[in-house]
């Protein structure tokens, strides 16, 4: 059986919850550098839906779009929830993780240099619905038994820290939460590879 592939630039971007979720849950993977630019748009884009990247392979399944490559893994790994309730809460907040990443984003391919400012000015008032959701659980975003979003929603609350390091220090429970994803002994192991030493989060370098 051949092994699942990811095809991605060597940036964490989008690809980095892919990867740490499959790490963390024992999944054996290989890597496929797509880069560069030149190289994607001849080699690569012809043959992913839409012409975007990440492309997940496995088997004769094939997909893009980082959130339904989550999703997929979610529902073959049993990363999803016991029930509707809990697949629904899941993909809510995995909703808004996605609207706070388009912003987070924009801001740096387009705007870094004049919106990062008032960007992280208008953090607080973006996590505090985060913190309202997570306060008083118990460990991760359907309780004690990590699901697919937890990865997405940690490796943007990761991006933001980078950004602006103090801007969890006023959300205790989104605070502890990114400190107990981060201290799994899976993520732990992605984190101490060093491809993802090596790797920028951002494709122009700012962060």
């Amino acid at each position: 059986m051949s092994k699942m592939q990811l095809a991605y630039f060597q940036v964490r971007g989008r690809g980095e919850a892919i990867r740490t979720l499959l790490v963390d849950n024992g999944v054996e993977y290989e890597e496929a550098d797509v880069g560069p630019w030149e190289n994607w748009v001849k080699n690569w884009k012809p043959k992913a839906a839409f012409g975007q990247c990440p492309l997940f392979t496995d088997g004769d399944v094939q997909l893009v779009q980082s959130n339904a490559i989550l999703r997929y893994l979610a529902r073959k790994f049993d990363l999803y929830g016991a029930n509707n309730v809990e697949a629904s809460r899941a993909d809510m907040i995995n909703d808004g993780v996605e609207d706070l990443r388009v912003a987070y984003t924009k801001m740096i391919y387009q705007n870094y240099e004049a919106g990062k400012d008032p960007f992280i000015a208008d953090l607080p008032g973006k996590l505090q619905c985060f913190e309202n959701l997570m306060k008083g659980n118990s460990e991760y975003i359907l309780g004690s038994k990590i699901c697919f979003a937890d990865y997405n929603m940690f490796d943007l609350l990761d991006n933001l820290v980078t950004l602006s390091p103090p801007c969890l220090d006023a959300f205790p429970s989104l605070k502890a939460y990114h400190g107990r994803v981060m201290n799994r002994p899976g993520v732990q192991k992605r984190r101490s590879t060093e491809h993802f030493k090596g790797l920028k989060i951002n494709g122009n370098g700012k962060q």
